[in-house]
């Protein structure tokens, strides 16, 4: 019979998973006992400590909804998406860099021919996206996917707002010479959720919920790696402080601000509105 104490515990739990026939699950379980385990001798976790825990990630399930992913939250403000991204996507060559994919994306978003306004009826200063999908030697990529969503100008998202229908969403493909056009709004900075446990925690750290302006995209094509990414409004407020960590200078884009008149569409806008453009670069799978 082991004679367990709080040093011999660590090896006789993994001890018990020798035997799996799956060498990645031995891999990481083995790694997550470790560390678990050291982390709890490190701090000198109490039991009250411990509860609290098992209560607070009680607490991140029953928050989840089919619109409100509470355990994404937490792994997006901990710094724990962008890193599995980062090291998962890495950008090579020049592609565009990956960014956390949130928890205000919707599948099924609607295709929409080039140029339409994926912000019909929605809050904000309108604005003009433009660009091209690449490969990483500069050569267009027709019919390359772009699927695009954002709040409003006020940092709302529909699912937020209790909508039943996507606003602010919308699928384009890229024509023969690999390039987009698109309207909606110009993002505004806004804070994560903190009206459940994961804002608790934020506050309890001394931690501000706000990510900087940005519209988010997952970039895809046939035959190239899929990237989701985010542009991000040069010169918004917490840029350099995002509360999850998404931020990346590559991604930041001058919004460059024009008087009422026409716009690149060759519409007349009745209002001031801006413009936006950036090239996204795929680089080949395998």
């Amino acid at each position: 019979m082991a004679d367990l104490n709080e040093r011999t515990i660590t090896q006789a739990v993994i001890d018990r998973i020798a035997q799996t026939t799956e060498p990645r699950t031995r891999e990481i379980m083995t790694s997550l006992i470790r560390h678990l385990h050291d982390f709890i001798r490190e701090v000198h976790l109490t039991e009250e400590e411990w509860m609290t825990g098992i209560q607070f990630l009680t607490e991140v399930g029953k928050t989840c909804t089919d619109k409100r992913q509470e355990f994404i939250l937490l792994s997006d403000t901990l710094g724990a998406s962008i890193l599995v991204i980062t090291q998962n996507h890495r950008s090579e060559q020049g592609s565009v860099e990956s960014t956390v994919l949130g928890p205000y994306y919707w599948e099924g978003a609607p295709e929409r021919p080039l140029g339409s306004n994926l912000a019909e009826g929605v809050t904000g200063e309108p604005t003009f996206y433009s660009g091209r999908v690449l490969d990483v030697n500069g050569s267009p990529i027709a019919g390359a996917t772009l699927d695009i969503w954002s709040g409003d100008g006020e940092g709302n998202y529909d699912m937020q707002l209790g909508e039943t229908e996507m606003r602010a969403r919308g699928k384009i493909r890229t024509n023969a010479a690999g390039k987009y056009w698109f309207r909606s709004i110009r993002p505004s900075f806004y804070p994560v959720p903190i009206d459940g446990p994961v804002g608790r925690m934020l506050k309890a750290m001394g931690r501000h919920p706000n990510r900087p302006g940005h519209i988010h995209m997952i970039v895809s094509a046939p035959g190239y790696h899929t990237v989701t990414t985010h542009l991000f409004v040069a010169n918004s407020p917490y840029l350099d402080s995002d509360a999850v960590f998404g931020m990346k200078e590559s991604l930041v884009v001058d919004f460059k601000k024009h008087d009422a008149g026409p716009a690149p569409t060759g519409e007349r806008m009745q209002q001031p509105f801006y413009c936006a453009e950036f090239d996204f670069r795929l680089h080949k799978a395998g």
